[in-house]
């Protein structure tokens, strides 16, 4: 029988573990944090390109307050360390829920740290290439002789970041349907039921992601996250016959 002094030792285990891969986790950003900080302008000048290819000759960005682009700096460097280092963050979340989990799911910290970095840095890389570029053309081409962008870099790293972190939070899409699936609350029946349910919620998720409300800034969004959404039902297929394969076996 277990006693309450017991349950209190195991929650302060728990705390433990937690302030340990916490610990980590802000070990790996710092570290990654120092690297992109020292490197500030080769990474200024990678993510500001899909905006500045697309600007008139001779414009620039602009800061309006003294310490504005000290910040920025700042913020761009923590934004790039998140990148580099979110294989090393991924594998320290699944250690630390890894304990709560069977023998035989632990298996899965390999094939999850792998995909969702993949997924994720797909995810980023497909909007800064793809998306990006004809939503900024769209937004410039409004220059002319009498009006003329003047775009501060704060609200560029702001609306850049959001986006791409959504565009690779939302690549996650079939991790997440495979750990749904394997906690018994979707399965790929359900999926395929309701997909044109799922088509409508991409394109209105799509309309209110995209920087640019061009209709193909938003298809360019929806046609990736549809072709996740197929992959998502394949997913839950083969995690319905892990679990029923588990059972069968204990």
């Amino acid at each position: 029988m277990e006693t309450n002094e017991d349950h209190k030792m195991s929650l302060t285990e728990h705390l433990i573990e937690l302030r340990k891969r916490l610990l980590r986790i802000l070990i790996a950003l710092g570290i990654g944090f120092g690297i992109c900080y020292y490197y500030k302008d080769l990474v200024f000048d990678i993510i500001t390109k899909p905006l500045t290819q697309v600007l008139p000759p001779n414009s620039h960005l602009v800061y309006i307050g003294v310490t504005e682009a000290f910040f920025v700096y700042m913020k761009l460097a923590f934004f790039a360390s998140l990148l580099i280092t979110s294989p090393v963050i991924l594998y320290q979340i699944w250690k630390f829920i890894s304990p709560g989990l069977l023998p035989k799911e632990k298996k899965y910290v390999i094939p999850f740290v792998l995909s969702s970095t993949f997924l994720f840095l797909g995810g980023v890389l497909f909007g800064y290439f793809i998306v990006l570029p004809p939503a900024f053309q769209f937004f410039v081409s409004f220059n002319n002789q009498y009006l003329q962008a003047m775009i501060s870099f704060r609200e560029y790293l702001s609306l850049f970041v959001t986006f791409l972190l959504g565009f690779g939070l939302s690549f996650e899409l079939p991790v997440f349907i495979f750990f749904l699936t394997k906690l018994g609350l979707v399965n790929a029946k359900m999926l395929s039921h309701h997909r044109k349910y799922a088509i409508l919620l991409i394109f209105i998720g799509a309309a209110i992601l995209t920087p640019s409300p061009d209709a193909l800034s938003q298809i360019l969004m929806a046609i990736p996250l549809m072709f996740l959404y197929e992959v998502s039902i394949f997913v839950a297929k083969f995690a319905k016959k892990e679990t029923n394969s588990e059972n069968n076996e204990q």
